[in-house]
């Protein structure tokens, strides 16, 4: 049984980096529209009581469970979730691997609790547990839970959701209650060993493809139809009507390549390293994200997804990353320039790297990537 794999690892935790990133700079945006759904179209004036919560668990868990199932039943839906199925390994770094358009999306489906009449500050709560326990579902270490399978998600239940057995397809969507999945026809105990992944499995680390290959895949399905009713089926119908040649098409068209060199363990380390340095960077400025400007919010979010998709890029060792790395020193220098008082003397320096690094690019590009690899594509 295989528990772990470093590289799908740090794409897992990659993805979950840059979740956790536009979660911090959206989250006030999400609760403003619940907040306001609630104080204009709210049906009832709930105030928060013991009876109430249970409510609210079990009306977000309900809710929960037809956004999920409709994820997994309509393309347009599916290309925002599938991020979260593309791992071939099961463990708890699997969890961190949602995207900001699932959260939008799921936003969209939860305002129906705030139209009811729940307050956002409940509902924000609400939330914030509801997130925290499927964290703990994504392991195989755990066997079944004797009576506790009969209700709540288990690791069990979970394993079967984000397995490719034929068997397991589009089964178990609860979130914490699996009572769902019951009384609607998809729950499915587990017996034949799982296997994970997607039926066709991405075999990348690619930080931006494995957020926008089904997206891709999707658009040159939807251009392959030759009417408008056939178009509209393609978007919100099964990710069954996607032809599966129409990923080779995406990748050639976008250079996508299945790299089988391994790695070498210093390369690993800096890879590893890249990703500490923004778990700790990211803890900070989630800290002190009150304090900072719109300007420091860009250059560390620009940072971020430079670095992520370096990450990538280097696991599969693509010769193009020295453009990423340029840019993320044009970062840098922008954020020097815009924190130091003396403007003068960092312009001066500055601009002056740049121009070099200008001039002398190509040169530059030869000896950084005759120090990264010592084999090249």
């Amino acid at each position: 049984m295989q528990l772990f794999d470093l590289h799908t690892s740090i794409a897992n935790v990659s993805i979950g980096i840059m979740e956790r990133l536009t979660d911090v700079l959206t989250a006030g945006t999400f609760y403003f529209v619940y907040d306001y759904l609630q104080k204009n179209f709210g049906i009832f004036d709930i105030k928060p009581g013991v009876a109430v919560w249970i409510l609210l668990l079990l009306g977000t868990d309900f809710i929960w469970y037809w956004y999920h199932r409709l994820a997994h039943e309509m393309n347009v839906f599916w290309a925002v979730h599938v991020v979260h199925h593309q791992s071939e390994d099961f463990n708890y770094t699997v969890s961190a691997r949602i995207t900001l358009f699932q959260a939008i999306v799921r936003t969209g489906f939860w305002c129906v609790l705030p139209i009811i009449g729940f307050p956002a500050p409940m509902i924000t709560v609400m939330l914030l547990i509801h997130g925290l326990y499927p964290f703990f579902v994504h392991t195989q270490v755990i066997g079944k839970l004797g009576i506790l399978e009969y209700f709540l998600v288990t690791p069990s239940h979970h394993r079967v959701h984000h397995a490719c057995n034929d068997q397991y397809l589009d089964k178990n969507y609860g979130d914490v209650l699996i009572i769902w999945d019951k009384l609607f026809g998809t729950f499915e105990k587990e017996d034949e060993k799982p296997v994970y992944g997607l039926t066709k499995q991405l075999h990348t680390y690619s930080f931006l493809w494995q957020h926008f290959h089904f997206l891709v895949e999707l658009w040159l399905t939807v251009k392959q139809q030759k009417t408008f009713k056939d178009k509209f089926k393609v978007v919100f119908g099964s990710p069954n009507l996607i032809d599966p040649e129409v990923r080779g098409k995406a990748e050639i068209i976008f250079g996508i390549e299945e790299h089988h060199e391994p790695l070498q363990q210093r390369l690993s380390n800096y890879v590893v390293w890249q990703v500490i340095v923004m778990l700790v960077a990211l803890f900070a400025f989630i800290l002190f994200e009150h304090q900072f400007g719109y300007s420091a919010k860009f250059l560390f979010t620009s940072f971020t997804i430079l670095t992520l998709i370096n990450c990538g890029a280097i696991m599969e060792q693509k010769q193009w990353i020295f453009a990423v790395e340029f840019l993320r020193m044009l970062v840098v220098g922008s954020a020097l320039w815009l924190f130091n008082a003396d403007y003068h003397i960092v312009t001066f320096f500055i601009v002056t790297a740049l121009l070099l690094l200008v001039l002398f690019y190509r040169t530059v590009e030869e000896r950084y990537l005759s120090v990264v690899y010592t084999v090249k594509e």
